[in-house]
Parts: structure tokens; sequence; C-alpha cells
């Protein structure tokens, strides 16, 4: 292992890139004579669903102890989904985390943000979520729910999102799907897949999709464009090698959010651009991922795999951005907010030509033994990550353009002076992982989990200053229990431990300029009933996370004046529920969340103790109803309600946000054109155009309320050929 860590260090990017392919190559004829893989299954869609990003393998998700959401490509077709956000009303679990119009996407689970850099997956190996991930080429997505540390080395509490990639189909396909919307967008989408060779031993899955993007907001339309390349080689019936790709590109102005004018919630108003101004222009996101995957069988039941990733992102960051505002009649400067008569200070933000890489190298084997009547399912292995963010200076200057209006929006001048340094940051990490999932008897089981991460982070500013240097090793367990009570029903309760990590920033202010604080280690205990016997679904689940928060101690305006240092926690209870089933012509399904999230212990600011977190709803329904026409054969119709609660705006809960309801609905007709099955999808999105703020993120020292989009009207054909 030190010979191949060293390896994975030293190696330049080519060479890195190409080195487990070859291994895995040359590995294959050492095995060929051993038990074959297992062989490929077609599900009709009834199935349980799995989860990759759990670590155990193939069990369905109903009897495994973890709480998670897959979304499969028939849900995300079917709602027009184009990114992660537009899934989020698939779980009560999840909700909006500053999602802007025309930036990438955040999410909130259980009550805690997700970091872009260290809690998404993609194929179950990490990846940057700093840019905008297509939909077209994803067989599913899963959303795993709770603390993370036996999946991730580091990485926020809440749980991670996986996107797993469409790979090749067994039978032949040729499927084309087009969509128009009121807002003037337009979408094609190619999906092919099939087998070719003397015994079909080559697979091969394309997709190629496009859009003109049309917004409600003006002069915030954009475009995108994604093509996708997955293929597989059957090798032999012990050995598989599969190797897929995808590029993307969207090019759209951002829309900042709105905020409070004074003490005031403004009006929800969906249509107002304040990034309008004569000089704005389209952010850019380039994204290049991919990954090569070799498993080979082994005897009695083993097999390896060697998995290695690549993805390369490229930004340009603009945005003409409102911060603060200083109100000249009262002499007052509103730090987080608007004045109270809509006026802000408006500054020129550009970021050109961000690059993030993240390489990933996953050697791993699994298998059963037996001990007399116990049975373990192991898999034991190591990743090696690297992940790189490098920049040039900005142009995001302490003087504002000028003083802009939510109501006249004036024209303002430009500043792109490019002077701001950017922190350019190098990490790398050596994880070693274990999973058993012991069976004592039948229905009775434990399940083990261990990963120990070697972490090394610098970073440093593009003018040599703010230079900070971390190494920290640590180690994160997880420990279950399930009881099968009948073939139906399943309870279990589990433990586990999560870590994050932070340096006090390399400024002259600090007295710990550059220093690690203690690791920060999330933990959580879990305990859930899962019912499926393959008619009805349903699951309720209990959890507490409690995750520790930092703050900087003293007057911080001089140099040596100001420490960071750990304050107290933030703790969040909850219950989810989630229901599913199909009786006769009505399909049923929902989720809630309830939630108590509440600050502890801080000594830096004591009067919040006790208080909820902002932009954290008390509670949250998801619930969607299908009916099928007899009368019409191949009419269906759905609605769907998604409901949060209250939340703050402000962390000492002075201001609040309202609840909120949105209705959707859609018709779907099952026919056929020219001999080929057709469906069409007539949608509607908030079907009473109601006007309301979806969130309210406290972010970047600053109160943002990003209203809901008004009713949008979406026509979709989908045909095969």
């Amino acid at each position: 292992m030190a010979h191949t860590r060293s390896l994975f260090r030293s190696l330049p990017r080519r060479s890195f890139m190409l080195t487990p392919v070859a291994a895995a190559l040359f590995s294959t004829a050492a095995f060929s004579q051993t038990q074959s893989l297992a062989p490929v299954t077609v599900s009709d869609g009834t199935a349980a669903p799995s989860v990759d990003v759990g670590g155990f393998g193939d069990a369905p998700l109903a009897r495994t102890p973890i709480s998670a959401t897959v979304i499969d490509a028939a849900q995300i077709e079917a709602s027009g989904a184009r990114s992660v956000r537009d899934l989020y009303k698939f779980d009560a679990s999840v909700s909006d985390a500053y999602n802007a119009v025309g930036y990438w996407d955040y999410a909130t689970v259980r009550g805690y943000v997700l970091d872009a850099k260290y809690n998404f997956r993609r194929e179950g190996l990490p990846i940057s979520a700093e840019t905008v991930i297509g939909l077209e080429n994803k067989e599913r997505v899963e959303v795993l729910k709770g603390t993370s540390g036996i999946q991730a080395g580091t990485s926020a509490p809440g749980g991670l999102i996986n996107y797993v990639v469409k790979r090749p189909t067994e039978k032949d396909l040729r499927s084309l799907r087009t969509e128009v919307t009121s807002e003037g967008g337009v979408l094609a989408h190619v999906d092919l897949g099939g087998r070719f060779g003397e015994s079909r031993e080559f697979g091969y899955r394309f997709n190629l999709a496009g859009e003109r993007i049309g917004s409600h907001v003006d002069a915030a339309d954009g475009r995108r464009h994604l093509l996708a390349l997955a293929m597989d080689w059957r090798i032999s019936r012990d050995s598989l090698l599969e190797v897929e790709f995808e590029h993307s590109r969207r090019s759209q102005p951002g829309v900042p959010g709105l905020s409070l004018l004074g003490n005031q919630l403004p009006a929800a108003n969906p249509f107002v651009n304040i990034n309008h101004q004569p000089w704005s222009q389209p952010g850019v996101m380039r994204n290049f991922s991919g990954s090569v995957r070799f498993e080979q069988a082994l005897a009695e039941g083993w097999s390896w795999t060697a998995q290695l990733a690549s993805q390369r992102l490229q930004a340009d960051d603009r945005l003409a951005y409102p911060y603060g505002c200083f109100d000249a009649g009262s002499d007052t400067y509103y730090a987080d907010r608007y004045c109270p008569n809509g006026d802000y200070d408006l500054y020129d933000f550009r970021s050109d030509n961000e690059r993030r890489t993240t390489q990933a190298l996953q050697l791993a084997v699994k298998g059963e033994l037996k001990t007399g009547a116990i049975k373990h399912q192991l898999r034991l292995g190591m990743q090696a990550n690297r992940h790189t963010d490098l920049g040039q200076p900005q142009a995001d200057n302490n003087a504002a353009v000028g003083t802009g209006n939510i109501y006249t929006q004036p024209a303002l001048p430009a500043d792109p002076t490019y002077a701001d340094p950017y922190t350019n940051l190098r990490e790398r990490s050596t994880e070693f992982f274990a999973y058993d999932a012991i069976e004592w008897a039948p229905g009775l089981s434990t399940w083990l989990g261990l990963r120990h991460t070697r972490l090394n982070r610098h970073s440093v500013r593009t003018d040599g200053s703010r230079e900070t240097d971390y190494q920290r090793s640590f180690t994160t367990p997880w420990l279950a229990g399930s009881w099968q009570l009948t073939p139906a029903h399943m309870l279990y309760a589990s433990w586990g431990k999560g870590v994050e990590s932070e340096v006090a920033p390399g400024r002259s202010r600090y007295t710990n300029a550059g220093q690690p604080l203690p690791t920060l280690e999330s933990r959580q205990w879990e305990m859930g009933l899962k019912h499926d016997d393959g008619r009805v679904r349903w699951n309720a689940t209990l959890f507490n996370i409690t995750r520790p928060l930092s703050g900087d101690v003293g007057t911080c305006d001089d140099a040596a004046t100001c420490t960071r240092v750990i304050d107290g926690d933030a703790r969040h209870r909850g219950l989810e529920l989630g229901a599913g089933t199909r009786l006769g012509a009505w399909s049923l399904q929902g989720s809630a969340s309830f939630m108590h999230a509440r600050r502890r212990g801080g000594v830096i600011l004591p009067e919040l103790n006790g208080q909820a977190p902002t932009n954290v709803p008390e509670w949250v329904l998801r619930a969607s109803v299908g009916y099928r026409f007899a009368a019409v054969p191949g009419l269906s119709a759905i609605a769907s309600l998604s409901h949060e609660g209250r939340r703050n705006v402000l962390p000492d809960t002075s201001v609040r946000l309202p609840s909120w309801t949105q209705l959707d609905a859609a018709l779907r007709y099952d026919t056929q054109l020219g001999g080929h099955k057709a469906t069409w999808t007539l949608a509607v999105e908030n079907l009473a155009n109601r006007r309301f703020f979806k969130e309210s993120p406290y972010q970047y020292g600053h109160i943002y309320l990003f209203p809901a989009a008004p009713r949008t009207l979406r026509l979709a054909l989908q045909t095969n050929f």
C-alpha cells in the first residue's frame, strides 16, 4: 500500500490515468479460470432498489440499515428535471440551499448544507459539484441521508449524493426526447444503446443533448449541451471492463437572490434580475468526467475491482451582485441586507478560468466467508484521491460600482479590475476501508464499517499570501444491527461518526493563522423500521446528528486580535416517514420530515443557543397521486405537492419565512408513432401560480431570498425509432 500511495503522488497526470487500465488488463489472464461474474439482469421497474453509495454492494435498500432515496431515470425524465435541484421534490429530507438561477446546485439534507467539494459522488467516487451536472446520461441519482464518515474521508454530516451513469442495454435502444416550455426553452435528447460483436461482447450507450434554456427572469436565458458515451467489454465470463465519459458545457447569466429590506420581507417577485447590467456576462461552466472500471471474478464467490475516475472543470464565474447597503438618510450601514427603500451596493465580480480537477483510484475486493453458521459479506480496499482548485486574480474589489435598487434597476459602471487574489488549493488523501455484514442467524445481522483517512491539504493565494498547510489522520467507524422481524419488516439501529477539517484563515488578524483546528467530529445515531412486501413500501426513521461549529473570538479588527475556535455544536433531531403503493389504477407516494434543529453550547454569541438555524424548515411534506384512465388506454395523470414549513431568516429568529405549498400536475399519454412506442407529456409546475420565497440561505455573511418560479408549462414527446 505504501508503494501504491507513493506512486500515485509522483506520477504525471497522463500516466496516472492509464496505469490502472493496464494493471487490470494484465491481471485478466491470471484469473480467467475462476468463477464468473454475476449475470446481467434486466429490471422491469418493480424490483426493490439498491444503492451503490451505501457501500454494502447489491443488498436491496429495504434490507440495508441505511436511509436513502433512489430516483431512477424514468422519474428523472417524467419530472423534466435538468439538474439535481429539480429532484428534491422526491424526498422530504432534502431542500434547497442557495439555488440561484444560472448557478450550480446546493442541497440541504437533514438540515445540513452539503459541501460541494466533499459530499458528491459519481459512480461511487468523489467529484466536485461546483458545476452543473446534467442528468440525461444518468441511470439514477442516490441520496444517502445521515453522517457519511464510512463512505467518505471528509464530508458535511447531512449525507451524500451519488450520480450513476447509464450503461449499455441488452436490447437495442433508440430513443428521442424533445421538450418545449412556456418560457421559450427547447430540449432535444437522443439516447442510443445496444451490443455488438461476434458474441455481443461489446456494449455501448450514447447520449447527446442540447438545450436552449428559457428562463422566467429577463436576460437570463442560456444554452447547454451534453455528450456522453459508456462502453463495456465482456472479456470473458469472469472479466468485465467498463469505460465511460461525459462532456458538458453551459452558458447562462446568474440571478442573485433578493434580501430583507431593512427588517422587512420584500414581495416575492420572481422576475427581478439584479444581474441585468449593460456589462453583465454569462457564467460559463465546462465539465469533463470519466471513469474506467475493471471487475474480475475470483474463486469461491470473490471478486476484485479496480476503478479510476477523473473530473476536469473549468468555469468563468461572473456576476453583478448586491451586498449590503448604506442608508444615508438614517446614517445606517446594513452589512447583510438591503436598505428599507430597496437600495443595495452593487459589485462587479469576475473570476475567469477557474480550474478544478478531481481524480480518484479505488482498489477493492469483496466476497463471502462462512464460520459455521455465521456468514460474513466482506469488502476491503483502498482509495487514493487528488483534488486541485486553481485560478487567477479576480475582479472582486472592495469598492462597489454604485448603488442599485430592486425597483428601478439603474445602469451602473463596470469595474473589471482583476486585483483580488484567488486562493489555490491542492489536496490529496489516502483512505483504507473495510465493510463486514455479519449474519448471525436468519434475520439477525450486524453491519460494521471502518475507514481510515490520511489527508494532506495546502492552500495559498495567487499573490503568495495566507498560506496554510494541513496534515491529519483520522478513523471513522460505523456500526449497525438489523432484525428481519418478518419477510417484509426490518428493524434496525445504527451509530457512526463523520469528520470535517478546518484551518484558521491565514490572515494577520488571527492569532492562530494557518493552524488546524481540532478535528470536527460529527456523530449520529439512527433507528428505523422498513416494510416492503413487493406491493406496499413504507419506512419510519428517527435520527440524531450532532455537529461541532466554529467561530471567531476577539475584536478581529487589527492584527492578532482574533482566534478561530470550536464554539458549541448544532444538534438536529428528526423523524422521517415515507410510503408508496399502487392500488388498481391509483399510485400513491409520499414522504414527510419533522425537524428539531438547535444551536447549543456557543460562548461567542450565547443568545443564539436554543435557536433553530437559518433556512431549515420545521417540517416538509412531499406527496404525489397518479391515476390511469381505463376509459382512455394509455392516458394517466399525476399531481404532486410540496410543502415546507416556516424557517428562520435571521439567526436570532426575529424574521421568519412563511411556510409555502406548491402544486404541480401532468398528463401523460402512451401511444405509438410510426409503429414505435411514444409518450406525450403535458406538465404544469406551480399550477396555482403562487408567489413565495422557497429558501432563505444566510450565506457568505449575507441574507438571501430566492423566490419560486411562476407557473411554467412543459410539453414533451419521447419516442423510440
